[in-house]
């Protein structure tokens, strides 16, 4: 079954069925007037929350970055302004803010939370992936790397990872390992052709070799 328009949709089991982008969930909870930030697992629950008959609307802060958004073209900070922010910051600690400080998942952070953890390889877990884009997209100000550190030792959650957004490249994986699609000379666009038939349907969104036989003929 292709996937219907939003409108068309009757619940939130119906709508679960179908593969949908951050973007489109985002899209869909702006023309409703619902709250629209977050990762693909909170707009979910926006849109459960609305299918149930409740409206969960956007927050004074989200609303002051849509308007900023609208105004700067989509852009909240310029790299000036975020390239001043991080004045100061030469020392690093625990109260330090993670937006004052210019934060990157590069060497000089990796070996501050080594330093904290006692950890020689220390490694971004997930979350912490999640929670640095959230925190960035909100603006929120008073989020320290003390803060980030309590995601990684699970004594808070800011943003989880939204493990949804790797269908897409275990699909391509399983597509490759079947020897099967070897019969076309550009294996990925022949990926991407039957994902968009799969994302568009109710179709389970994992990639089988059944589904390639059925579709092998119009791909």
């Amino acid at each position: 079954m292709i996937r219907p328009e939003f409108d068309e949709i009757k619940s939130f089991e119906e709508f679960s069925k179908y593969y949908w982008y951050r973007e489109e969930l985002i899209k869909i909870c702006r023309t409703l007037g619902l709250k629209s930030d977050g990762g693909k697992i909170e707009l979910n629950k926006v849109i459960q929350s609305y299918f149930a008959g409740e409206k969960i609307l956007p927050g004074k802060k989200e609303k002051m970055i849509q308007s900023r958004n609208s105004v700067n073209g989509g852009k909240c900070v310029s790299k000036s302004v975020a390239a001043k922010s991080a004045v100061g910051c030469k020392n690093l600690t625990l109260t330090t803010g993670l937006i004052e400080c210019g934060f990157t998942f590069g060497n000089r952070f990796r070996e501050f939370f080594a330093s904290q953890t006692g950890i020689q390889n220390f490694k971004f877990n997930a979350d912490m992936v999640a929670t640095v884009k959230k925190v960035k997209e909100d603006g929120d100000n008073s989020f320290s790397l003390g803060d980030l550190l309590d995601i990684y030792l699970g004594k808070k959650t800011y943003a989880k990872y939204d493990k949804s957004a790797l269908q897409w490249n275990k699909f391509v994986k399983d597509f490759c390992a079947d020897g099967a699609t070897a019969v076309f000379s550009e294996r990925l666009k022949a990926a991407a052709a039957l994902w968009k038939i799969v994302r568009e349907s109710d179709k389970p969104k994992v990639y089988s070799h059944e589904l390639f036989e059925e579709y092998k003929k119009i791909m």
